[in-house]
């Protein structure tokens, strides 16, 4: 191998959490800090915990979550010869614990007020991969729901008290009312 055709360096990936994704995928959302509790070291646990928190509009708290799933990781990506800076791919799945745990710091610390800390995980983020903030925003967003406001239906009127009786469209929503 000649100097023009030095291998290139392995890129560090997070470890594979396959019990963690199995607690997870079985977990409802009250039960997501139950999963932490049982694999605190995990940042994928953490980063899902941020995301639910996010969602539920809960920022100190996603804040919170967000920036422990960071350290955690760093210190596993660190582990692997990983630098700050360098490059953390998205097509690697257990590297996304990372990176969606940046984007909710991001976005925790934006609605707090914090913005050099957004600024400084959207930048790590970009860093990271460029692609990424992308790929959050359209791919993974399992614990963050839209909530649906649905009036309840007012209840059916009996069939004896109808029969017989004219409807009463004065009622009716939408009914046009002469003045």
């Amino acid at each position: 191998m000649t100097q023009e055709q030095t291998r290139p360096e392995a890129e560090a990936v997070l470890a594979d959490e396959p019990e963690v994704r199995q607690a997870l995928s079985e977990a409802d959302r009250s039960s997501v800090a139950g999963v932490v509790a049982d694999h605190p070291s995990s940042p994928l646990a953490w980063a899902e915990l941020a995301d639910l928190a996010d969602s539920e509009g809960r920022a100190l708290d996603a804040f919170a979550y967000a920036v422990v799933a960071v350290d955690l990781a760093r210190v596993q990506l660190e582990a692997e010869g990983w630098t700050p800076g360098e490059p953390v791919a998205w097509s690697e799945e257990p590297n996304r614990a990372y990176l969606r745990a940046l984007d909710a710091e991001r976005r925790a610390a934006a609605r707090l007020g914090l913005d050099e800390r957004a600024e400084r995980a959207a930048s790590d983020l970009e860093a990271a991969d460029a692609e990424a903030p992308a790929r959050i925003a359209s791919e993974f967003t399992p614990t963050q729901v839209i909530s649906v406001i649905t009036d309840p239906l007012p209840p059916a009127p009996s069939p004896e008290a109808t029969a017989g009786d004219p409807p009463d469209e004065s009622a009716a929503p939408g009914a046009a009312r002469e003045d």
